[in-house]
């Protein structure tokens, strides 16, 4: 076969092209440069046997590859196929290719038969044995004989250059020695060629599946073109090579002494190159003369063929004048019944539609609309605007006297709230009496019945312009439509009845047996001009569709149209308006019967405060006894047993006397929101706004001696924290040191805390706060009590038994349910971290309270906000960006990263997150973490809903009565990690 040289590895082995895959060459160029800039890069770990599409450091174009070797994460090292050379290219710059390229090769390595490189050859021997063939073979037509092929596909070959024996010149110049045999091989390669039939010119040459066999001349190249190159190899390029071949640079090639040719004398070589062009010469004249009597035989062909073009036209000419008078024969043979029959199918049609139109009316159903919403409105009642002056004056005097402190100004201004409570009483009764009148709920049911069945036809309505005349001119456009109509219709009827009485003249005309006579004449002359008259009013009638609209007539329809719904809406607001007034009436005056003419007192509160106090007094005595009865000397087991069930049943006593005073409580909050905001005024020794102000949790009841509580010393690092038990549930007492100024700061973000929780309870996903206690005037201390389960948190169960991937992602699906009750409640966490997120029974997740004497952003900055190696703390926050909920998702992907990686190690990127890609995770739960670690992050109610929950089923949090309570939660937010608990 005939050869380019396009590579040189060494003295006896380089890559060539055949001459005739210079079109395969050109096509896959073009096709690459198209594919390769829209492809995906290869990533991962690369398939050594596929073709990818490499981007030649040279000259950035695109050429086909196979990956040989992974250099690192980011280069890999690639042989192009199509030339053999290869480099070390960036994973950007190797691309996926489309099936249609993947094809063979269109170089092919090649090994000069019977030479091997000298085993004791040195590098400089070994480069200038390169240089050598190179200058032999690179940018060369050359003759192949094949000998053998190895099972790499490399092909041993006899070369030839012009009559010289490539093999021998370098075995004479001694880069290369001969093998002992042609069919022996000291190399350990050589014994696994297969020895080949020497029928080089039968073989076929791959050609990749995208090229039209059918056409030779697409992708060969005629000979002489490859005889020219032969011809002038010495002095340029291979140019289909040069265009296409990512080759390498050759390095002074002419610095390698050629000594065969050298040793050839300059006449030879001169007298064989004029040979060469004479017998090329005398080729294209050949060429010449073949082609020339190829031009005279097809233009004595042509010139038959354009006489018998021209005797064909005619022949055809005089056919279709033929056929064209047959036709012309046969219409007018036809013509009348064809005509009759024509205007009896569009007589017979215009009966089907007038038979349809008279079933419906044109725009009848929005002139009914119309009519509802102008003619059976209804009207806002007459005792409305009185109710709602009256009603804004009583809110106004409930909240003059809720502002209020002076007491003499307190009692003028109750007096006053109840003459306008009065007042709306009596208003009240009457808008009850005026509504009972009116029909609401059929008027609301008639109006969206209406609505409903416009929309369907009209769609939905947009702004209306609120001009009485929009209905005026829809009536005024209806009307001109129907006259225009029933003009056309009478014009019909007056056609058809023409042609009635031309028939019935005809009928007497051919009636043998009729007498009378006509004028034959001018009846039959009319005959064309009254069936035209017919046929356009017929089709004139056909043509006009109620229907259809043009954009003037859009515009009338569509504006009545939203006038009427307008009217609709704001009829139905009036309506809602209306029953929600009347509603609230219904209910103010059911209570108001109630407390018109009666005042509340607080004589329950004092009379359970009272009990209370008693209670406790004889419970102190009882811990005093205990104290007394354990330091002397005459001690019993048995006495001993029964102070402690005294001391039991006391405390059980004052917890049941503690929440009659909460019920109490609750039921004087409702009347000073509600009725009477004057009962903090009145009876300021109950306490009530403090109550109302901690959202329900201050009791002064309940004081911590009294508790049998039990100092955790180990775990009481930053704060007092004490444990006890409350009707079985164990609790812990965390204590915060307040001061005056801090007092009411502290109370209020525990009170927005539990009013958060107090919306769903259970189902917030947040602790529970039980109880807020102040201890005596001298010690600065507000102790919160919270249920205490330990060893529940995330810390303790990661270091003792971690949480497969199922109990990690609904314990996380409570905690994003946690997270979103308070951002919904417009609180920041803050300080959400291993220590503070809980597993009750490790399927159920809590988000714990946090420490209420801190703000957002102390809390995000304390020492606690880390896990594992992983810091908590979201990059906008170490940047000194304020708290936010979205630094609170950050923090919960940060858990819910440290969960699901368990053991495995990670990266850390510069700005502090985490290198998710890199570890193995479920897909669902990797796509979560990549967008919460992102700067547009998710919110806790769309992470509830990513695909990765949507199996979780939610867990009860309610227990069975007798029921062992399981850990959950721990009570210390800055607790140290080398504590064995971590409580919080």
């Amino acid at each position: 076969e005939d050869v380019v040289g396009c590579h040189v590895e060494d003295a006896v082995t380089f890559w060539a092209q055949n001459v005739s895959r210079c079109n395969d060459l050109l096509k896959l160029s073009c096709a690459l440069a198209e594919a390769c800039p829209r492809a995906n890069a290869v990533f991962g770990k690369p398939d050594f046997s596929k073709i990818y599409g490499g981007c030649f450091s040279e000259d950035r174009c695109w050429y086909r590859c196979m990956v040989q070797q992974v250099i690192n994460n980011e280069k890999c090292q690639v042989l192009y196929i199509d030339y053999g050379n290869s480099e070390i290219l960036n994973r950007s710059d190797i691309v996926e290719i489309p099936p249609n390229l993947q094809c063979p090769s269109v170089a092919t390595k090649y090994r000069l038969w019977g030479l091997q490189i000298p085993t004791d050859q040195n590098l400089n021997m070994f480069d200038q044995g390169k240089k050598f063939l190179s200058s032999l073979v690179f940018e060369k037509e050359v003759k192949i004989h094949h000998k053998a092929k190895h099972e790499d596909g490399t092909v041993i070959a006899q070369a030839e250059y012009e009559k010289i024996d490539i093999g021998e010149e370098v075995a004479k110049a001694g880069f290369a020695e001969k093998c002992t045999s042609p069919g022996n091989a000291k190399d350990a390669e050589e014994r696994k060629v297969v020895v080949m039939q020497n029928q080089h010119r039968k073989i076929k040459v791959a050609v990749p599946l995208w090229v039209n066999r059918s056409d030779h001349a697409l992708y060969s190249i005629p000979r002489r073109r490859f005889d020219q190159v032969a011809a002038s190899a010495r002095n340029q390029d291979f140019t289909g090579n040069r265009m296409f071949a990512p080759r390498e640079r050759m390095l002074a090639s002419t610095s390698v002494p050629d000594t065969s040719l050298a040793q050839m004398r300059p006449d030879q070589k001169l007298s064989e190159e004029n040979e060469v062009l004479r017998r090329e010469n005398v080729n294209l004249l050949q060429r010449q003369k073949e082609l020339e009597l190829r031009v005279q035989q097809l233009n004595r062909e042509l010139q038959v063929c354009g006489n018998a073009k021209r005797m064909l036209l005619s022949l055809l000419e005089k056919e279709a004048s033929r056929k064209t008078a047959e036709s012309f024969d046969k219409t007018l043979r036809t013509y009348v019944g064809t005509k009759i029959r024509s205007l009896a199918a569009k007589v017979k049609a215009l009966k089907e539609v007038r038979h349809i139109n008279k079933n419906s009316h044109f725009g009848e159903q929005l002139s009914q609309a119309i009519k509802v919403v102008t003619e059976g409105c209804l009207t806002v009642p007459s005792s409305l605007e009185k109710l709602q002056k009256i009603w804004t004056e009583y809110d106004l005097a409930q909240e003059r006297i809720q502002l209020c402190r002076n007491v003499d100004e307190r009692d003028e201004l109750i007096t006053q709230r109840d003459e306008v409570q009065q007042n709306l009483y009596s208003a009240v009764e009457e808008l009850i009496l005026e509504v009972n009148q009116l029909p609401l709920s059929e008027r609301s049911r008639t109006l969206q019945e209406l609505s409903t069945s416009l929309e369907m036809v009209y769609g939905q309505g947009s702004e209306a312009d609120d001009s009485e005349e929009v209905f005026q001119q829809f009536f005024k456009w209806k009307s001109v439509k129907m006259k225009k109509l029933i003009c056309i219709r009478n014009d019909t009827d007056a056609a058809l009845q023409i042609l009635a009485g031309w028939f019935s003249g005809m009928l007497e005309c051919f009636d043998l047996m009729s007498e009378a006579s006509s004028d034959l004449e001018e009846l039959i002359g009319n005959a064309d001009e009254i069936l035209k008259r017919v046929e356009l009013a017929i089709c004139e009638e056909l043509d006009t569709d109620l229907n259809e609209h043009d954009e003037a007539e859009k515009g009338i329809i569509m504006s009545a149209y939203n006038k009427v719904i307008r009217n609709v809406r704001q009829e139905q607001s009036m309506i809602a308006v209306i029953q929600n007034r009347y509603l609230a009436s219904v209910e103010f005056k059911k209570q108001a019967e109630e407390w018109l003419n009666r005042r509340p007192d607080i004589n329950n509160l004092l009379s359970i405060k009272k009990t209370v106090k008693s209670l406790k007094a004889r419970l102190r005595w009882k811990l005093v006894e205990k104290n007394n009865f354990e330091e002397s000397d005459d001690y019993s087991e048995f006495e001993m047993t029964g102070i402690k069930e005294e001391i039991a049943d006391l405390r059980n006593r004052v917890l049941q006397e503690i929440s009659k005073e909460q019920e109490e409580y609750e039921k004087l909050t409702y009347l000073v929101q509600k009725w009477f905001p004057e009962l903090p005024l009145l009876y300021p020794e109950a306490g009530i706004l403090n109550y109302m102000n901690s959202g329900g949790l201050l009791t002064c009841s309940l004081e911590r001696d009294l508790l049998d509580a039990e100092p955790m010393k180990e775990l009481s690092t930053k704060r007092p924290l004490v444990c006890s038990e409350i009707q079985g549930q164990k609790v812990l007492l965390k204590g915060y040191s307040v001061d005056v100024s801090s007092e009411a700061k502290v109370i209020e973000r525990v009170a927005n805390y539990h009013r958060a929780w107090d919306q769903q309870k259970e189902k917030s996903g947040l602790l529970q706060l039980l109880f807020l206690l102040f201890c005596k005037a001298s010690d600065p201390l507000v102790y919160l009590m919270v249920p205490y389960y330990p060893g529940a948190s995330l810390g303790a169960l990661q270091a003792d038994t971690p949480l497969t991937l199922e109990e990690a992602l609904k314990v996380m699906k409570g905690v994003a349910q946690g997270l979103q009750t308070l951002h919904g409640a417009n609180i920041v966490h803050g300080s959400l971290h291993g220590n503070n997120v809980f597993a009750v029974n490790r399927k159920q997740g809590i988000v714990g309270d946090f420490d209420f004497t801190k703000s957002e952003e102390q809390r995000a900055a304390a020492n606690a906000m880390v896990v594992s190696t992983l810091s908590l703390v979201s990059p906008e926050l170490k940047m000194g960006q304020p708290a936010s909920p979205a630094s609170d998702m950050y923090a919960y992907g940060c858990l819910l990263f440290w969960l699901c990686v368990q053991n495995q190690e990670f990266g850390i990127k510069e700005d502090g997150t985490p290198e998710v890609d890199m570890v193995v995770m479920d897909d669902k739960v990797k796509s979560l973490l990549l967008n919460l670690f992102c700067c547009n992050r998710l919110t806790a109610e769309q992470v509830l809903r990513d695909d990765c929950f949507l199996i979780v089923d939610a867990i009860p949090v309610s227990q069975q009565p007798g029921e062992e309570r399981e850990p959950c939660e721990e009570h210390d937010s800055e607790k140290t990690a080398e504590k064995k608990y971590v409580i919080n």
